[in-house]
């Protein structure tokens, strides 16, 4: 066997770990060795969290389709919605309705995001707030949230929403204004349970549907005016 086969086998077994997700692994570790010191099934409870940590903070690798013209899944996760909707005025999009696509991510789901285009960040704004279930639709107006602008270089922009549910307590966003970026490129997550909203322009042509589950940096989210023939789209299909 090669070593480069070898190698990645064992990435294929061994996923990486977000390194955010590393100090709560240590926690949890040290209550599993307390655990199992004062009592056997305290320990193995320990145990249980500890392997739900280290499965939640996974960062596996993804292959991203380039195609220009196409959007990328920012999250792992359940297609929540798909509709028009006035943007939030902290992206500054304008006033004309975008198409808004929302991903729910559960406590199982991986939670490191993913941009969804390339360009250069335009806007980043931090909105504190609430922490109602994030599956509602009132948790893009009233939960943390942190709101990100990706000018492409077509002149488009894309707006991007990391918003905190129920149990999520810490929002992480590594971008800076004027950074460029790459779609697919890891850019945050969201601990613990939450959701991505991505707005597009109005014309974009989702190829997603209410329900589907993504694959963040993987799945084809929707198409912006690409100029070949759209695989598998039916005549008249714009929308979910």
């Amino acid at each position: 066997m090669q070593p480069g086969a070898r190698a990645g086998g064992i990435r294929s077994i061994l996923v990486p770990i977000a390194r955010e997700g590393r100090p709560f692994i240590a926690i949890a570790l040290a209550l599993t060795a307390v655990g199992y010191w004062v009592a056997h099934p305290l320990g193995t409870a320990a145990l249980v969290l500890t392997a739900w940590c280290v499965y939640f903070f996974r960062d596996p690798e993804r292959v991203t389709p380039r195609r220009d013209g196409l959007l990328v899944a920012p999250a792992d996760g359940v297609i929540l919605s798909i509709g028009a909707v006035p943007p939030p005025e902290q992206l500054r999009l304008g006033e004309r309705e975008c198409l808004r696509i929302s991903t729910f991510m559960n406590v199982f789901d991986c939670h490191v995001n993913r941009l969804p285009c390339s360009g250069r960040i335009g806007t980043l704004h931090y909105v504190p707030g609430r922490f109602v279930n994030a599956s509602l639709d009132k948790a893009s107006e009233q939960n943390e949230r942190q709101l990100v602008r990706i000018d492409r270089r077509d002149g488009r922009a894309v707006g991007l929403v990391q918003i905190a549910g129920l149990v999520a307590r810490r929002i992480v966003c590594r971008l800076h204004e004027g950074q460029d970026v790459a779609v697919g490129d890891r850019f945050g997550l969201i601990r613990f349970g939450s959701r991505v909203d991505v707005y597009l322009p109005a014309n974009a042509i989702p190829l997603v549907e209410v329900g589907q589950r993504s694959i963040a940096g993987e799945t084809v989210l929707a198409a912006l005016g690409a100029e070949e023939p759209l695989v598998g789209m039916r005549s008249g299909e714009e929308s979910a």
